[in-house]
């Protein structure tokens, strides 16, 4: 028989005493515990209410940026040659994703060619900041924007929207006075920083766009606007769930800029060129706008705007003819025998009588050295307006030590050569213009041996466009506009308006410190270039407007040393070793209005046959589209303004030096010149024929 187990207790009172002082332990602790935990509570919820409810509501909501419209640019006549259009994008968020791999593996299924830019597809996405959709791909087609939509709900994370895009409607026309946008770089953020200023967010939006080059990167600040903002309703794990539209900014576009180029000479002059390389400048000589600064061959921007091929830069880059390079501001070349206007009118400056006459043999002898003239057999007994109109070098020779090369170079100064202009973008080339001073400083520049002293010899080279000179299409301009002006150093202008407001033009043009009988010289000499029919451009330079003439002068510079007796042909040899071909003009040559430079880089034949024809065609489409000149092509000619029959435009054949030759004419009367313009009583007076720059 068993019993029960027992427990005995041997004193009951110390028993008793020790369950009670366990007891009030562990109560004194749960009370503190208590009072702890309510105080706690208090505070979150009565003294720290506040704080903790704007967390609560900031980790509910997030505001995601939102790139703005980027502003237009337009050209003087409000067609707009930049511009923005719809496009359809597929983008990811990586922190939505699952499985990027696997995300991007479903993608190029659909999208076949992201396999090919996965690499970079990844590493934008691993940049982004969190949340932050990244596009993958732009400008999808419908059918491809409509089988992404389809998939939708099998691609966590991937999203398909329809966003704004650069546009560029005429290609190249306008590509390097433009520029184009492109992602911004490290180097943007880090010139940013050190420039002392605070980095921008929106330039982390993957979709964000800066200016690249041209105008486009010059008013950035003013095109790019301001970036908005969607304030988006997120789950625990940052998934839009809802957007608060009340607590949305929306973004404000950027600003237009208005230029003074002209679309349809724009793009008239880039398809004269055809696969030629060089640049073209055509300016209003009364208030020094810019209708036409072209440089060829071009490039479709539209390729940069989402990040172009390497294959297609490289392609682009290494192409001899340098389509990336800006010819009319940048590229800079001998002005050859356009020059040649800058040197007669040092020698008129110098006191040397423009009817005297050097006999030109086909050279001149200067020490040990026989200096060419481009026409082997010689020009003959010449003065300074038959020197210009048959671009005889041998005159410029004979005369120009008397001038000096450093009058020579002022003249050049005062004409614009040898500077940059404010016109609104940067990169432009000033060129040089030597002188006895430069040649000090380059010889110390460079270490160069020799002992800096400027030597006559060296005259003779500059005097015709060579030697050490070199200029731009736009200076050439700048110098054929105050030619033509007469009375007032015209500068160039680009930029008309910008967001609606009109840029203030330069100050008062300053006076040219030229009299108007030198320059008067100078001009006819010009018209006989182009309207005489033993002019080096008389073939080349006719409009066919009615009375509308040009004055222009031709120039073939050479690109290269010359051994001797090396013959400058053929032309059509390999193409980085021809001469560059040249053409200047005004029209018209009685009423200046237009001036245009144009420089064909290793020209097939020289400055009478690549280059005035091209002017001819640019100057033509400039003409037609000003009403008044419109207005005078229209009216009937008066009878003694209709050339004499016999007189054939096909007598005139190209020399060797790219300048027109012509037989002697003696038994065909050429059309009658212009009447000559009276000169005014003073120098300083006012001109008869041009009417002040608007201002």
């Amino acid at each position: 028989m068993s019993s029960e187990p027992s427990i005995f207790f041997s004193d009951t009172n110390e028993r008793q005493g020790s369950f009670l002082r366990r007891t009030f332990v562990i109560g004194a602790i749960t009370a503190v515990g208590g009072v702890a935990l309510t105080g706690r509570l208090a505070q979150l919820q009565v003294v720290q209410a506040g704080e903790y409810a704007t967390l609560a509501t900031n980790n509910q909501f997030n505001f995601r940026l939102v790139p703005p419209p980027r502003g237009r640019i337009l050209d003087r006549n409000g067609v707009v040659i930049a511009g923005n259009r719809p496009s359809f994008r597929v983008l990811v968020v990586r922190d939505e994703t699952k499985d990027l791999d696997q995300t991007l593996d479903l993608l190029g299924r659909l999208l076949p060619d992201t396999v090919d830019r996965r690499r970079s597809i990844i590493r934008d996405v691993n940049a982004a900041p969190r949340f932050s959709p990244v596009p993958v791909k732009s400008d999808l087609t419908w059918e491809e924007f409509a089988r992404v939509n389809l998939y939708a709900n099998e691609l966590p994370g991937v999203m398909a929207d329809m966003n704004e895009a650069r546009f560029y409607p005429f290609g190249g026309s306008f590509a390097h006075v433009i520029g184009y946008v492109a992602k911004p770089n490290d180097r943007d953020i880090k010139a940013i920083e050190d420039a002392g200023e605070k980095v921008p967010e929106i330039l982390y939006n993957p979709g964000f766009r800066i200016g690249r080059q041209g105008v486009e990167k010059a008013f950035d600040r003013d095109l790019r606007g301001e970036a908005g903002g969607n304030r988006v309703e997120v789950d625990a794990r940052g998934r839009v769930v809802a957007e608060d539209v009340g607590g949305s900014k929306p973004p404000v576009p950027g600003k237009d800029v208005v230029l003074t180029l002209d679309a349809d000479v724009q793009n008239r002059a880039l398809e004269v060129f055809g696969e030629e390389s060089g640049g073209c400048v055509v300016m209003d000589v009364r208030n020094g706008d810019i209708l036409c600064m072209v440089s060829a061959p071009s490039f479709d921007p539209n390729l940069f705007v989402g990040g172009v091929p390497s294959s297609i830069y490289r392609a682009l880059a290494d192409y001899e003819r340098l389509p990336l390079l800006d010819k009319a501001i940048y590229g800079t070349f001998p002005p050859g025998s356009t020059f040649k206007m800058t040197t007669a009118l040092a020698l008129l400056d110098a006191g040397i009588d423009p009817k005297e006459r050097v006999v030109c043999t086909g050279g001149y002898r200067f020490g040990a050295r026989t200096f060419r003239c481009w026409k082997a057999g010689g020009h003959g007994a010449m003065d300074m307006h038959s020197a210009i109109k048959n671009s005889c070098d041998t005159y410029f020779y004979h005369l120009c030590n008397r001038a000096g090369i450093d009058r020579i170079a002022r003249v050049a100064e005062d004409l614009g050569f040898g500077q940059a202009y404010e016109i609104g973008i940067a990169g432009q080339s000033s060129g040089t213009v030597p002188s006895t001073r430069w040649k000090r400083a380059y010889t110390e520049a460079t270490s160069w041996d020799d002992d800096g002293t400027w030597y006559p010899g060296e005259t003779l080279s500059v005097a015709i466009g060579q030697g050490a000179l070199s200029v731009n299409a736009l200076q050439l301009a700048v110098m054929t506009s105050r030619i033509a002006h007469g009375r007032k150093a015209v500068q160039p202008r680009l930029v008309k308006a910008v967001g609606g407001e009109a840029r203030p033009q330069a100050p008062a043009f300053a006076d040219l410190p030229f009299s108007d009988q030198h320059l008067d010289i100078v001009r006819a000499g010009m018209a006989a270039v182009a309207n005489d029919v033993t002019g080096t451009a008389y073939r080349t330079s006719q409009l066919g407007l009615g009375d509308i003439q040009m004055a222009g002068k031709t120039g073939t510079a050479q690109s290269r040393d010359y051994k001797a007796g090396e013959s400058r042909g053929p032309r059509n040899a390999q193409w980085s070793r021809r001469d560059h071909a040249l053409f200047v003009a005004f029209a018209p040559h009685d009423a200046p209005r237009y001036a245009i430079a144009l420089i064909v880089q290793h020209a097939p034949s020289g400055g009478s046959v690549d280059a005035a024809p091209k002017a001819r065609e640019i100057m033509k489409t400039v003409l037609l589209k000003d009403p008044d000149m419109r207005a005078r092509i229209e009216r009937p000619l008066p009878p003694e303004a209709v050339a004499p029959v016999g007189v054939d435009e096909g007598d005139a054949g190209s020399g060797p030096g790219g300048e027109v030759v012509g037989p002697a004419a003696a038994a065909v009367a050429p059309p009658p010149p212009p009447a000559p313009r009276p000169a005014p009583a003073a120098t300083s007076g006012p001109r008869p024929y041009l009417s002040e720059p608007p201002r």
